[in-house]
């Protein structure tokens, strides 16, 4: 049996979590300060987050950012799932440089993705508004689906599904039955993932959407560079917070198994 830890690491890990998080507790607090500067406490108000709904341009920049991410997240979901099933369950000439190529939009800076995609999209003529945005989301989030899903598909049993097909059970009568309803945490985790890289995009969004066709990230940063003010902490709490939930959600689905 190992020794517990000693009590100064794990004051030191909080303390060192406590200094990451400072910055967003801050964030949050001031989004319910009355004053319109974010130096002084004034009191407690919830008008910022009222007045959310009076401004067109972020319900508009909303509007967008649902439509791409559901979008993108629907596309990328489908395509790194079937991608993860050709990877794991079959072989075939070039699959070790497949496997490695997956891996290359998730450590590739966001800024030369963004470059890429927009010389692409400049090459082909293709004029830009919400359809490359998602094309753009759909590139950058199906790698992140498919390690995922890959991760699950590992670690299923084969022995149901080759005892399902010698009960009698066709092959898609089994993957329906049996093999999807085992991958669908891990298929969910990564949808819910997806959605959440699409929805707190900027860098790569700022290249490829056109005139008409910011989203809620891209509104917020030009909200930024005009002015600091007290509605820029609301709507940026409201992101914080549905992000953090989604994150939440695909963690716990992706650690859960199913019976």
């Amino acid at each position: 049996m190992q020794p517990p830890p000693p009590r100064w690491l794990g004051a030191l890990a909080g303390a060192v979590i406590l200094l990451l998080h400072l910055p967003l507790l801050v964030l949050v607090v001031f989004s319910f300060n009355a004053s319109r500067f974010s130096v002084e406490w004034t009191g407690f108000t919830l008008d910022w987050y009222r007045r959310l709904l009076e401004r067109p341009d972020i319900l508009r920049g909303l509007r967008i950012s649902l439509l791409v991410g559901v979008s993108a997240t629907a596309i990328a979901t489908i395509s790194g799932t079937l991608l993860a099933l050709a990877l794991g369950r079959h072989r075939f000439r070039g699959r070790r440089t497949l496997e490695s190529l997956i891996y290359v939009p998730l450590v590739t800076p966001e800024i030369v993705v963004g470059i890429s995609l927009l010389t692409l999209f400049a090459a082909v003529g293709m004029s830009l508004g919400v359809g490359t945005i998602i094309i753009a989301h759909v590139a950058f989030s199906i790698s992140f689906v498919t390690v995922i899903v890959r991760a699950r598909l590992a670690g299923m049993d084969t022995n149901l599904e080759e005892a399902a097909m010698t009960l009698g059970a066709d092959e898609v009568t089994t993957f329906f039955r049996v093999t999807l309803p085992q991958l669908m945490p891990g298929i969910l985790a990564g949808a819910l993932l997806a959605f959440t890289l699409s929805f707190d995009d900027y860098v790569i969004t700022s290249f490829v959407a056109g005139s008409g066709s910011s989203t809620l990230p891209v509104v917020v940063y030009g909200m930024v560079r005009r002015t600091i003010e007290p509605s820029v902490n609301a709507i940026s709490t409201v992101v914080l917070a549905v992000t953090s939930v989604l994150i939440y959600f695909a963690d716990r689905l992706s650690r859960s198994r199913t019976a």
